[in-house]
């Protein structure tokens, strides 16, 4: 995926969800977030929190650059933090590699504090992108030709997620598809297909490309309370008479 996304179709991808990741996580606050994969990717740029981390499961395979902005490096299904520790994680197209998802998702809901915040960037299976890709593995059984997007991905349907996540006890907030032109990669046919991500939008808006989560996590039972200086300060137990000397 690090390198796919230099692609030109790639970068047609990178563009419309860094424009949905800035405009969801400049809203969001606290004190830690983390982005677990896809270090080519800034998804914390417009983010406030103090202390914000990107991190990777493979340093072998990145560049210099790239190996740079890694905080920390450990396996997806096992994150080291304790639980109710992070008020934000970003998982851009990180599902789709790992070798057991769910159990990733296990590990995001465990390390998230009450009323945390989980966003998800996938591939979505139900698309043109996603056609062609199903299409290509059959192909490459033969040896034809090789696929359209990185070939070790497992894309995930939109509601299965959704099925997921609320299973763990999270709601999703937002939902949203996007990038609607064919599995091209050459630039030209991108910006001539321009004009179907209006349309599809409008009128056939699941089929996008790539789908975009936002999720809260929900504890039954759990009020947050707000600061006590909001409170107005409580009246004394006993009266107090105040006499007036003339």
């Amino acid at each position: 995926m690090q390198y796919w996304v230099q692609s030109p179709a790639g970068q047609y991808l990178m563009d419309w969800e860094k424009k949905q990741l800035d405009e969801v996580v400049v809203d969001v606050f606290g004190y830690h977030a983390l982005q677990m994969g896809l270090t080519s990717l800034d998804a914390l740029d417009a983010n406030r929190m103090p202390h914000r981390w990107l991190a990777t499961q493979e340093l072998s395979d990145l560049s210099t650059a790239a190996a740079r902005r890694v905080a920390v490096c450990f396996d997806f299904a096992a994150l080291p933090f304790p639980a109710n520790s992070l008020d934000l994680l970003i998982l851009p197209h990180t599902l789709e590699w790992t070798s057991d998802p769910h159990t990733t998702l296990r590990e995001v809901e465990r390390v998230l504090v009450p009323e945390g915040k989980v966003v998800i960037c996938s591939l979505n299976p139900a698309s043109l992108w996603g056609l062609r890709h199903q299409r290509s593995r059959l192909y490459r059984f033969f040896n034809l030709f090789s696929g359209y997007l990185p070939e070790d991905s497992r894309l995930i349907s939109y509601w299965r997620l959704r099925d997921w996540l609320r299973l763990l006890g999270f709601e999703v907030e937002v939902g949203r598809f996007g990038c609607f032109r064919p599995a091209v990669q050459s630039p030209g046919w991108l910006e001539r297909w321009k004009w179907l991500d209006a349309l599809g939008a409008r009128f056939w808006p699941i089929f996008g490309s790539v789908y975009f989560v936002v999720a809260v996590k929900r504890v039954r039972g759990m009020r947050l309370m707000g600061p006590s200086w909001k409170y107005a300060p409580t009246l004394p137990a006993k009266p107090v008479s105040v006499v007036r000397k003339g």
